[in-house]
């Protein structure tokens, strides 16, 4: 048995999941020289909400930041998740952008693109796999892990064989909410193993309570990588700590061959930062703790954070466990989607709406209809017809793979721009986020240029999500 490799998530995932991406370049920059000395199997530093929370909360260039990091690490393999046709927006793109984002995530140091989707299309992460391929990119295909009567060991494992084929060169189940329990995870890596010839790593989150013991067993079921966090920023939301794991295997055949004394001193980096968040009120102790319930309700953290929210602003807060009951319902309506984002908050939304106007689909949200289309693509199981008639109509549902419906964007987007643009990557800004990179573009050359030795005056607006 090789040795157990690990990814390290606290420039990526640790603080996404715990402080909704709100750690500075600043105050990652100090710490990467000794995370690049550890040995890890990757750094995952890059992509998800670190791209948005960027520009929109932090005044900071997503690509100096990668650049930056690069400069620094040396040694180890830099790491980001793209969500497929979505890459780090919302909606799909056309393959240009696709092929674009991804050439030039590469050129400025990405090593690994972990590419995912939300309903497990394999569609909707081909051109991104095909271009990682032909940048030289490591392509690691995802799979959303979900519990269903339609996921079962066979889909996955088919489902895996189709990644294989389309050339991925590592499988990385994306057990996002935490739901994969220990004896599962044993099953599902063994089946990969047996089906597939590429190396299978497993992320999930510690939300539910079982994330280390989870690793435990598919470690001993033959996985080759594990996503961990440095310990400060482990746990509750976030992924199982580095450390306790390292400790646990070594002298045995599955030995990491880390350095706890190192892990230590990255841990002692992290801890003042820690306390800062916490200071601010950015990190709520709330997402610290174990909630079993997600194993009940199959419903990630973020989303249920996110629907009590929507029921306090409505004044329905007592309608909650009505919600929770609605949302695996909905789900089976719109056959079966994984709960990620933007599946998870489109069925959240139309529980809510369901359980609050006392009629199913009386209200339906524009997102619901597209899922329901089509337009996110093709949904584990049929959506059943009554459904889709009562939500379109007549309207024909979409079958092909959806940005074939959607013209070449680049040369359109970079004639809007011309004005702001500093650098290539300014056109896949604007591209993926373009009110909150326009505000970007002006506040970066308010800073350039000066007039009369005053600053121009831009109006900059920060748009919350």
């Amino acid at each position: 048995m090789a040795k157990v490799k690990i990814t390290e998530t606290i420039l990526r995932d640790a603080h996404q999941s715990l402080i909704a991406t709100r750690m500075s370049t600043d105050d990652i920059l100090p710490i990467v020289e000794k995370l690049d000395e550890i040995g890890y199997q990757s750094l995952e530093c890059w992509g998800g909400a670190t791209f948005d929370s960027c520009l929109r909360f932090l005044n900071e260039d997503p690509w100096e930041r990668l650049r930056k990091i690069r400069s620094k690490a040396k040694k180890t393999k830099l790491q980001m998740l793209l969500r497929g046709q979505n890459l780090l927006g919302y909606k799909h793109y056309a393959d240009d952008v696709v092929e674009y984002f991804v050439q030039k995530s590469i050129a400025n140091g990405i090593d690994i693109i972990r590419i995912f989707d939300a309903l497990n299309d394999p569609r909707n992460i081909e051109a991104a796999i095909k271009a990682c391929k032909k940048e030289g990119g490591h392509a690691q295909a995802a799979m959303s892990y979900t519990i269903s009567p339609v996921h079962n060991l066979e889909l996955f494992v088919k489902d895996a064989r189709i990644l294989e084929e389309m050339g991925a060169d590592s499988i990385c189940i994306k057990d996002m909410a935490g739901l994969l329990v220990p004896y599962a995870a044993y099953d599902l890596v063994k089946a990969l193993k047996e089906n597939v010839k590429i190396p299978i790593q497993l992320h999930t989150h510690y939300t539910s309570g079982v994330a280390s013991m989870t690793y435990l067993k598919a470690i001993e079921a033959g996985v080759d990588v594990v996503d961990c966090a440095i310990s400060p920023l482990a746990m509750g939301t976030s992924q199982p700590p580095t450390e306790p794991l390292v400790a646990t295997l070594k002298d045995t055949e599955y030995d990491t061959g880390l350095d706890l004394g190192k892990l230590s001193e990255i841990a002692d980096y992290f801890r003042p930062i820690r306390e800062k968040y916490i200071q601010s009120g950015m990190l709520d102790t709330k997402v610290m703790g174990v909630d079993v319930n997600t194993l009940k309700y199959q419903v990630p953290g973020g989303m249920l954070s996110n629907l009590v929210s929507q029921l306090k602003q409505a004044g329905k807060s007592d309608l909650f466990e009505e919600v929770l009951k609605e949302v695996p319902r909905v789900r089976e309506d719109f056959g079966f989607p994984p709960l990620v984002t933007p599946t998870s908050q489109i069925v959240g939304t139309q529980a809510v709406m369901n359980v609050i106007t006392g009629e199913r689909y009386k209200m339906v949200p524009k997102e619901s209809k597209a899922l329901v289309r089509g337009e996110y693509g093709k949904t584990p199981a049929p959506i059943p017809e009554h459904i889709r008639k009562k939500i379109l109509g007549d309207e024909e549902q979409i079958t092909c793979r959806p940005a074939d419906l959607i013209e070449p964007e680049l040369d359109n987007i970079r004639k809007q721009i011309t004005q702001y643009i500093e650098q290539d990557e300014d056109v896949l800004t604007y591209a993926l986020f373009p009110q909150v990179a326009e505000n970007f573009f002006k506040l970066r050359q308010a800073e350039k240029y000066k007039v009369d030795g005053t600053m121009v005056d831009y109006e900059f607006r920060v748009h919350p999500v």
